[in-house]
């Protein structure tokens, strides 16, 4: 796709559909002269001329609509706007008929209908925003829940850009201190302390290595949370699986690996999409439809984002021991494992430590969900500093200028030549480009925006 900067683009802003107030954007070199003749500002000053952002009311007169429009006309003047060129925004009636002839009429005007994402393509264009913060833009408006809204807000906001852009330029600096040393290199001249270089490089490794692995944790490739019911078959799991998503989803048994496949539900939790999964108790069979239910029960323990290891409070010692045995195992892999006491209705005593309950009664399902919410913020805040899209698009920018760094890192507490060291610093820092698409082509740029709706 063929990207013009040179021209004024358009669009409808606000969501679809009717509403009570709805938005037509415009923005480009003398985007003003699009509404000079058409609308009649109730003061008496020229908007057109204004050197600053402001709101202006009046009306607006629209080919095809027979009456005019009230309307009021923010308008950003100069490259202060979001996109970094002159920008307007109509907003009157919400109708989507009276919308689209107003664009229809910025077009007959001389502007063109904006592309997907082409807004914020000009915003990054202009250097107001990096690749990293456009693509927070889309998390914005995909945001299903309020941890997935303050995330791409908090990348929004330039938090990780900024440690981006002081780490490059830390890079920048060692690397024109070596380069420089290379002409002096018969000389006893240090440019650059090493020892100071190499604990800078060492942390600037760490920080990247983290985020590589948020890139290949787990979740990270669904905008919803996985909550697993895992443990011994006839532990209650598909009993407490139908009583926290409220409906009777799953088969219960009394007889032990009824459960033979995994069963998917929405959890409901306050500000976060989860999904809820029930899978087949560990079993020991060797059965072909046993080992197939184990392989499943498996696969979505390694992208759980929360183990729920069930523990029937009725189980005979020999299973409590394997029990114990394999939900120490469990929690050995993933480290979100809680331990859930199940039919807690079957005892006496209250066993204390980790949450006891009983699906058929209902008692402690309150408690279960608010530590389940507890512990998916506290793991999801811990895990993630970046969108899944953004970490699935830099994982291998991630991986790159990670290990150069190590590498340079190791060369220069060897004392290894200059040249060397700055070879992986360069490495380092066009990998570094790339996330914050200092450096990208037009392919990446259409494979980002295309996804974007036309108006933002």
């Amino acid at each position: 796709m063929t990207w013009t900067l040179d021209d004024i683009i358009a669009a409808v802003a606000s969501p679809p559909g009717p509403g009570p107030r709805g938005i037509v954007r415009a923005s480009g070199p003398s985007v003003q002269s699009l509404l000079q003749n058409s609308f009649d500002c109730e003061s008496d000053s020229k908007w057109f001329e204004a050197r600053r952002a402001a709101r202006f009311g009046g009306w607006l007169d629209v080919a095809g609509l027979n009456t005019p429009l009230p309307a009021d006309v923010w308008f950003w003047p100069d490259h202060r706007s979001y996109t970094g060129w002159p920008t307007m925004e109509i907003h009157t009636i919400g109708s989507p008929p009276v919308l689209d002839a107003i664009v229809q009429d910025l077009v007959r005007r001389g502007a063109r209908v904006a592309r997907p994402g082409e807004f914020t393509l000009r915003a990054f264009l202009a250097g107001k925003i990096d690749l990293v913060q456009a693509e927070a833009v889309l998390g914005v408006i995909d945001a299903d829940d309020t941890d997935r809204l303050h995330l791409a807000l908090n990348q929004l906001s330039g938090g990780i850009s900024s440690r981006m852009r002081s780490l490059r330029e830390e890079l920048l600096m060692d690397l024109a201190d070596l380069e420089a040393g290379l002409d002096f290199v018969d000389e006893d001249i240090e440019f650059v302390d090493r020892s100071a270089m190499s604990e800078r490089l060492q942390h600037a490794a760490n920080w990247l290595d983290q985020l590589q692995k948020h890139a290949a944790s787990r979740g990270q490739t669904s905008g919803r949370r996985q909550v697993v019911l895992a443990g011994l078959p006839n532990a209650g799991k598909s009993t407490l699986f139908n009583a926290l998503v409220d409906k009777d989803a799953a088969v219960v048994s009394s007889q032990a690996g009824t459960t033979r496949d995994w069963l998917v539900a929405p959890l409901k939790l306050d500000g976060i999409s989860a999904d809820l999964i029930d899978t087949a108790g560990v079993d020991a069979a060797a059965n072909p439809i046993s080992l197939q239910a184990q392989a499943a029960r498996e696969e979505c323990g390694r992208h759980a984002d929360l183990i729920l290891w069930c523990s029937a409070c009725d189980a005979v010692p020999t299973e409590s021991s394997h029990d114990e045995l394999l939900f120490h195992e469990a929690a050995a892999v993933n480290r979100t494992t809680l331990r859930v006491w199940t039919k807690s209705d079957r005892v006496n005593a209250r066993l204390t430590g980790s949450p006891s309950v009983s699906a058929k009664t209902g008692d402690g399902l309150d408690e279960l969900l608010r530590r389940i919410h507890e512990m998916l913020v506290t793991s999801d805040g811990e895990r993630s500093e970046l969108l899944s899209s953004t970490l699935a698009r830099c994982q291998s920018s991630l991986e790159t200028a990670s290990a150069a760094l190590r590498i340079a890192q190791e060369l220069s507490a060897k004392r290894a030549g200059e040249e060397l060291v700055a070879f992986e610093l360069r490495r380092g820092l066009d990998a570094l480009g790339e996330i914050a698409g200092v450096i990208y082509t037009d392919d990446l740029l259409d494979r980002i925006f295309s996804r974007f709706c036309i108006g933002k």
